[in-house]
């Protein structure tokens, strides 16, 4: 594979800047999602349910489809994604791609992560066909939301939660158009799909093998006033989209990422009530690793501020939150230790 040109080679302008070429479409470590809080303030949970792992398909280049097959199953909307307890205990967090209207199967797909943490790997080596899986949800952090005008950006496996919105955007009449890129047409999952749904009018398909880096100006260039931009994808590409967006259009992203540590970040106090003990949190460490030296028990699951297993409830303190899931009701008096930290210098957590 060509290895990324730079902006000068790219004809400058036209293409994504510098700092968005730092990494490949594909090469992110773009799922897990993030997903449901565990209700360790009292909230209630989704209801966990046990589904058979009916169909395993491997659809792209490192892709595996799964279908997860219940009776009854919780509707959902474009954008939704599910909470998926692996058999080593691992929780991770994947988009739904298959058809809301379906009741019996939730449709999920996963890229394989070389450098990630273990849970692709294991989705891709130990799942098999038969096995009963536990998941929650669905939840929605990314709604598709009504609009006269549409423009949908994904990079790689970020078309999962694409695929239905290009369903609903064309059941709905309204204009819309979408650009898919990726490392290869061979790694690009539901390609043939998005074609049929988009035809060439709608669709720019760029593989960087064959064409480079994708001309986001181009994109926006007589995009309608007032678009709403969905954008899945490593975020070089969400950076590069928002630095192009048009004035007036609205733009919708998921981050993948958790927030990156911050320079001048201090050591603080978190006192910990119920056990009558008082830990230090120095400045480059998260106050999950610094309550887990008293309390090695305390659960986590993702450590990057997707899932929720960490949350904990706070009783005193002002909170620097972190996180791409919680809800503005929740981050009034609960946080996710494993990203956010306090503003001042004391924390008090229900553990």
């Amino acid at each position: 594979m060509p290895r990324l040109r730079t902006v000068a080679a790219l004809a400058g302008a036209a293409l994504l800047t510098r700092r968005a070429l730092r990494r490949r479409i594909d090469r992110s470590p773009l799922w897990p999602l993030p997903a449901l809080p565990v209700p360790t303030s009292g909230r209630p949970r989704a209801r966990a349910l046990t589904l058979t792992l009916g169909r395993r398909a491997e659809i792209a280049e490192g892709v595996v489809q799964l279908s997860l097959y219940g009776q009854d199953l919780p509707a959902w909307e474009p954008g939704a994604h599910l909470e998926l307890t692996l058999p080593s205990g691992l929780v991770r967090q994947y988009s739904l791609c298959g058809d809301p209207a379906d009741t019996s199967a939730y449709t999920l797909a996963t890229r394989l992560v070389e450098d990630g943490r273990g849970g692709s790997r294991e989705v891709h080596e130990e799942l098999r066909e038969g096995m009963r899986l536990r998941v929650r949800g669905p939840r929605n952090r990314f709604a598709l939301k009504s609009s006269h005008a549409y423009v949908f950006v994904a990079g790689g496996i970020g078309i999962t939660p694409v695929l239905p919105m290009l369903r609903a955007a064309e059941a709905s009449g309204a204009d819309w158009r979408i650009l898919y890129c990726g490392r290869s047409r061979a790694s690009m999952p539901f390609l043939d799909e998005v074609e049929k749904i988009a035809g060439p009018e709608r669709l720019t398909v760029t593989a960087e093998d064959e064409a480079g880096l994708p001309d986001l100006r181009a994109l926006f260039a007589d995009v309608p006033q007032a678009a709403a931009v969905y954008c899945c994808g490593p975020e070089p590409l969400m950076d590069a989209v928002a630095e192009v967006l048009p004035a007036g259009c609205t733009l919708h992203t998921e981050r993948f990422t958790a927030a990156a540590a911050v320079a001048g970040d201090e050591a603080f106090e978190v006192e910990l009530r119920r056990s009558g003990r008082t830990v230090t949190v120095a400045a480059d460490e998260s106050v999950l690793a610094a309550v887990r030296k008293e309390l090695p028990n305390t659960a986590y699951s993702c450590e990057q501020g997707f899932c929720g297993t960490c949350q904990q409830r706070v009783l005193a303190g002002e909170i620097d939150h972190r996180d791409e899931l919680l809800v503005d009701g929740e981050r009034e008096d609960s946080m996710l230790i494993c990203v956010s930290r306090a503003k001042g210098g004391r924390l008090v957590l229900d553990l």
